[in-house]
C-alpha cells in the first residue's frame, strides 16, 4: 500500500466528505459527542481563529493541558492553517516549561487553569509576570521574548491572557476562501508537530515531525489494527505524547473511527467508557491495563465490544496479555514499539501473531520502514539472534530537533539511519524483541525519564555536591528513580529537604523514589562511575524499603 500524501486537515475534510454522519468523537464524560462533519467545520472555525489572531503559516503555538476537547480541534486546527503545535507535557512545572517556551521559540501559548493540583495559571504568572499589566491580550516578556499571546481554555478573567471565547472572535474576519488560500501554501513535508524528548545530554530536545510522518504513521498503526470507520477507539493515554496525538488520534481519524476520549486515566471512567460507547479498541500502557483489570468493580463492566487496541510504552507481562485477552476480551490487542523521533511506530504486532509473539517481542517492522541492527562501535549488521543497536530509516524519521543541529547529527546518520540507542535481536522470522538500553533512560510508568536530566536538576541544589540517578525496579511502575546524593562538607541535608527542592521544578515523577546519601561512588581505575554497581546497590536499598 502506497504512502497518503496528505495534511493532518486533509484527512478531517476527506472524511467529512465521505461520512459526514459518521461519529468522530465522544466525551463521554460531558456527553460531548460530534460528527466527521461537525468536527471538519469546528476545525475549521479555529484555524480562522489562529489566521484572525496573526499567526503565520510555521509559527509555534505550544498547548499545555491534558486531553481536552480544545487540544483535540487544536491538533487539526493547526493542520489546516499550517501552525506548529508544540506539545507540553502536563506534569510539567515552572523550570521545565520556561525551557521549553524558550527553545521552542513559541509565540502562542494555549493553556488549561491547571492539572492535578498544580495552578497553570500561577506558574506562568511567575514566568511571565508582566502579564499583570499586559493590554489587550499583547505579552512582552523579559525572559520569553519570542512569546506574544497567551490563551486559556476557560471563558476565567485572568488579566493579560485571552478567555478561549474571546480567541474564537478573532475568527470572525476571516472568510473560507481566506482559509483556502492558507491550506494551498501548505505541504505535508512542513513541519506540524514539536514533541519534546529527554536527551542523554539532560535538556530536553524538539522532535520536528511533519504532516507527512504522523499521516503515515496513524495510518499504519491503524492498518494494523484493522481499525475501519465501524470502530470506537477509546483514547485515555495523553494527547501530548505520541500515544495519544499518533497511536490514538491520528491512527483513528486516518480510518474514520470514533475516537471516545477520557481527559485523565482513571481506571474507572476508562472501564465506563468502554461499557457505556461499546469501545472495540483500548489503549494504554501496561500499568493501565492491570489498574483496570484490577478494579473492584471491574466484573461490572461489560468489555465484550473489545476486540483491539494498543499496549506500548514497557514490556507486557505474559500474564497481563492473557488477561486482556481473556478477561476483557480484547483478542487482537497488539503491542507497539518506536520512540518520538520515529513519529513514533517502528514495529508492531499483528492482530492475529500468536500471544507469545505478542508478549516476547515487539513485532515486525511497518511496512515502508527499514530496520537494521548493527555494533554500536563498528556499525557493522548484526546476523539473526545477536544482539545489537536498532537502526531505522524510512518516511518516519523526524526532520530533525529544533534549533540543534548537532544532536539531530548525532542520531541521524549520513545515510538517513535513525539510530535508537535500544538493543534489540531479531529472530528467524523477522520478529524484534528490545533487549535492553545503550542509554541510561529510566523508563517509569510508560514516561521516559533521563538520569542526566534530573541530575543536572540537582546539582543546583546549594546542599548537594554530586549525585547519580540510576533505576530500580518497581511492581507498579516497572522503573522507579534512586539518587545517590554526595553532601557538600558540613552540610546537613536529608530525604524530604531534596524532595521538596524538587516540588514545583521538576515534574512529580522525576522525583526520586529513594534517596540515599554516599561519600563516595564505585568507580573505575581510570575514575568513571560504575552505573551498574550503583544499580546492583541501589536494587538491594529498594528492595528493603519494600
Amino acid at each position: 500500500m502506497s504512502l497518503l500524501n496528505s495534511t493532518v486537515g486533509g484527512i478531517v475534510r476527506d472524511w467529512a466528505k465521505l461520512r459526514p454522519e459518521q461519529e468522530a468523537y465522544v466525551y463521554p464524560e460531558h456527553g460531548i459527542r460530534k460528527t466527521y462533519d461537525e468536527f471538519d467545520r469546528e476545525t475549521d472555525e479555529l484555524a480562522k481563529a489562529f489566521i484572525g489572531m496573526g499567526i503565520k503559516r510555521g509559527e509555534h503555538v505550544a498547548i499545555w493541558s491534558d486531553n481536552k476537547p480544545q487540544w483535540l480541534l487544536s491538533q487539526f486546527a493547526t493542520g489546516k492553517m499550517g501552525a506548529v503545535l508544540v506539545t507540553v507535557n502536563t506534569n510539567y512545572q515552572s523550570k521545565e516549561l520556561e525551557y521549553l517556551l524558550k527553545q521552542s521559540d513559541a509565540t502562542t501559548l494555549i493553556l488549561d487553569e491547571g492539572f492535578k493540583g498544580t495552578s497553570y495559571i500561577d506558574i506562568i504568572r511567575t514566568i511571565c509576570p508582566e502579564l499583570q499589566d499586559s493590554k489587550d491580550g499583547v505579552v512582552n516578556s523579559g525572559k520569553l521574548p519570542k512569546l506574544k499571546r497567551i490563551i486559556l481554555m476557560t471563558d476565567s478573567e485572568e488579566s493579560g491572557i485571552y478567555k478561549w471565547s474571546e480567541f474564537l472572535h478573532h475568527a470572525e474576519g476571516i472568510t473560507d476562501a481566506d482559509l483556502a488560500e492558507r491550506e494551498k501554501t501548505m505541504s505535508p513535508e512542513d513541519v506540524i508537530n514539536i514533541q519534546y524528548t529527554s536527551g542523554t545530554t539532560g535538556f530536553p530536545k524538539g522532535v520536528m515531525l511533519t504532516h507527512h510522518n504522523i499521516v503515515n504513521n496513524g495510518r499504519l498503526i491503524g492498518d494494523y489494527m484493522k481499525l475501519t470507520e465501524e470502530d470506537r477507539v477509546c483514547i485515555p493515554v495523553p494527547f501530548f505524547h505520541c500515544f495519544g496525538c499518533v497511536l490514538g488520534n491520528m491512527a483513528a481519524v486516518t480510518h474514520g473511527s470514533t475516537m471516545v476520549i477520557v481527559e485523565q486515566f482513571d481506571p474507572l471512567r476508562v472501564l465506563e467508557a468502554v461499557h457505556e460507547e461499546r469501545c472495540t479498541a483500548l489503549h494504554g500502557v501496561p500499568t493501565m491495563f492491570i489498574a483496570e483489570l484490577n478494579h473492584p468493580d471491574f466484573k461490572k463492566f461489560d468489555t465484550s465490544s473489545l476486540r483491539t487496541g494498543i499496549m506500548a510504552g514497557s514490556t507486557c507481562p505474559i500474564e497481563v496479555m492473557k488477561q486482556v485477552i481473556n478477561d476483557m476480551g480484547a483478542s487482537e490487542i497488539t503491542i507497539c514499539y518506536g520512540q518520538t523521533e520515529s513519529s513514533p511506530v517502528i514495529t508492531q504486532t499483528r492482530t492475529d501473531d500468536p500471544i507469545e509473539k505478542r508478549v516476547s517481542t515487539v513485532g515486525q517492522p511497518h511496512p515502508h520502514v527499514e530496520v537494521k541492527i548493527i555494533d554500536p562501535a563498528t556499525g557493522m549488521e548484526m546476523p539473526v539472534g545477536v544482539p545489537g543497536e536498532l537502526c531505522t530509516r524510512g518516511y518516519h524519521v523526524m526532520k530533525g530537533y529544533y534549533n540543534n543541529e548537532e544532536a539531530s547529527r548525532e542520531v541521524i546518520d549520513e545515510d538517513g539511519w535513525l539510530h535508537t540507542g535500544d538493543i534489540a535481536i531479531m529472530d528467524n522470522d523477522g520478529y524484534i524483541d528490545i533487549t535492553g538500553r545503550i542509554k541510561d533512560v529510566i523508563i517509569r510508568g510508560g514516561e521516559n525519564i533521563y538520569p542526566r536530566e534530573v541530575e543536572e536538576f540537582l546539582y543546583t541544589h546549594p546542599g548537594i555536591s554530586d549525585v547519580q540517578i540510576v533505576g530500580v525496579p518497581d511492581p507498579k511502575y516497572g522503573e522507579e528513580l534512586m539518587a545517590w546524593i554526595i553532601p557538600k562538607k558540613n552540610v546537613i541535608i536529608d530525604e524530604e529537604s531534596v524532595r521538596s527542592f524538587c516540588r514545583g521544578n521538576i515534574s512529580h515523577h522525576k522525583i526520586p523514589r529513594y534517596i540515599k546519601f554516599t561519600d563516595a561512588y564505585p568507580m573505575t581505575a581510570s575514575g568513571k562511575i560504575q552505573k551498574f554497581k550503583l544499580r546492583e546497590m541501589s536494587i538491594e536499598e529498594s528492595l528493603s524499603h519494600q
